[in-house]
């Protein structure tokens, strides 16, 4: 498999506890315990955290992509025990990945990033923000665990499971879109891929990924489902949107034929076995409930069962898809993408997520300049931050305001701009 178990169970700095758990159920556990964990349940998933119970916190959607992860490597290591003795398969591994995979998102989502990767760059760090970096800065650097070390000290082969795109950014193509480590952190990130120097995801970072796009396409369309957002009608009447988006651009005929086949299965299976859920309002009628709850369960069982090891020499990674369920699951995504990511009312919301960004920003910038430390106004718990961001005023002032949940941004934001007096008994971010 190219490393030992000793390789995969090295630790950085050695810490292991000294308890019963093996050393990947201590690394689950402490990321579980983590307040960047506690944190996303103030975090958006696609709705702002907070605005109805309906919806899926970003902290919510980790546990599930956890749940899933177990289960498929459960499955995998019961039904290919070979294959995934080769790769050294752990289910804790996985789930513990499966926790860290979003530690990274900044308040407001996908909105934050980008902006926070505007800002970030303007202030002279070329290696921006990326939510995926920024979870593998989390756990290695600015996670307070230990008083002698930063960081959890995680296993190496939870490290290297948590690198969905492992490589730093580039200037240019697809690496410049997508990455998992800031240069800050390439002592960790060398530590964590020494057995893996290509690009290529670990078998556990392969199942972490699919275990979150099965979490999203599935999850995502049960909360609107629940709130009516999604018009079935329509789609099922025309599906000519879903499919030409879902081909991402490629003029490909044999990936459209795919996109279209795919639609058509998925519309088969579900006006056939849920047409009282999907072609009447939703009102939480008992009947309605229960097919809600057995289309998401037959859904991610079925995708679940989806992915396969791979241990043959010509294999570019190790796992394969059966490529039905793998496109039937980029139309789900693609459906919660036309029709409630890009509504007009959620961009509206996020105009102003990304102000709150950029004020933040400013305002903290700014008292940088008048103050070498840090601004008399940072909240206290922020103020370690500026160690571990060196001469960096650009990452600090990322690591401070992605290490708030959206409820302290807001009032944060409110109090420095005069909108909300607040309390001086009240400190907002504990």
């Amino acid at each position: 498999m190219g490393w030992s178990e000793t390789d995969r169970a090295a630790r950085l700095h050695k810490n292991d506890g000294g308890d019963q758990r093996s050393v990947y159920e201590q690394d689950r556990d402490r990321v579980l315990y983590s307040s960047a964990f506690q944190r996303l349940a103030g975090i958006t998933q696609v709705v702002r955290a907070g605005e109805a119970d309906t919806f899926h916190t970003r902290q919510q959607h980790t546990v599930k992509v956890a749940q899933i992860g177990r289960r498929l490597a459960q499955l995998l290591l019961k039904s290919q025990p070979d294959e995934a003795a080769h790769y050294g398969l752990d289910a804790e591994v996985v789930e513990a990945a499966c926790l860290c995979h979003d530690l990274g998102h900044p308040p407001f989502g996908h909105i934050g990033e980008r902006a926070l990767d505007a800002l970030v760059r303007k202030h002279g760090e070329n290696d921006g923000f990326e939510g995926n970096a920024q979870s593998f800065r989390i756990l290695t650097k600015l996670a307070v665990r230990f008083p002698d070390f930063d960081g959890m000290d995680l296993t190496r082969a939870t490290l290297a499971a948590t690198l969905k795109y492992p490589w730093p950014r580039e200037s240019s193509g697809s690496k410049s879109k997508k990455w998992s480590m800031y240069r800050s952190e390439q002592v960790d990130f060398d530590f964590a891929r020494k057995f893996h120097p290509g690009t290529g995801k670990t078998l556990e970072a392969e199942l972490m990924d699919w275990s979150d796009d099965v979490a999203y396409s599935v999850h995502d369309l049960e909360d609107f489902q629940r709130c009516n957002a999604i018009p079935w009608a329509k789609i099922f009447d025309d599906p000519t949107d879903v499919i030409t988006h879902a081909r991402g651009g490629s003029t490909s005929k044999a990936l459209r034929l795919r996109m279209e086949a795919a639609y058509e299965r998925l519309a088969k299976h579900l006006q056939g076995n849920f047409r009282a859920l999907l072609t009447q309002p939703y009102e939480g009628t008992r009947e309605q409930r229960e097919q809600l709850r057995r289309m998401t369960s037959q859904l991610i069982g079925k995708y679940i069962r989806s992915i396969r090891i791979d241990v043959s020499s010509q294999a570019k990674r190790p796992v394969t898809f059966e490529l039905d369920d793998y496109d039937e699951v980029q139309i789900l995504k693609q459906i919660t993408r036309d029709y409630i990511i890009a509504t007009p009312a959620l961009a509206a919301q996020q105009h102003g997520q990304k102000i709150i960004i950029s004020d933040l920003f400013t305002a903290i910038s700014d008292g940088l300049d008048d103050h070498s430390d840090y601004p008399p106004f940072l909240p206290v718990r922020l103020r370690y931050l500026r160690a571990l961001a060196a001469t960096s005023n650009g990452r600090f002032v990322a690591d401070c305001i992605a290490g708030l949940s959206e409820g302290e941004a807001v009032k944060l934001h409110g109090r420095l701009f005069g909108t909300a007096a607040g309390s001086v008994l009240d400190p907002i971010v504990r």
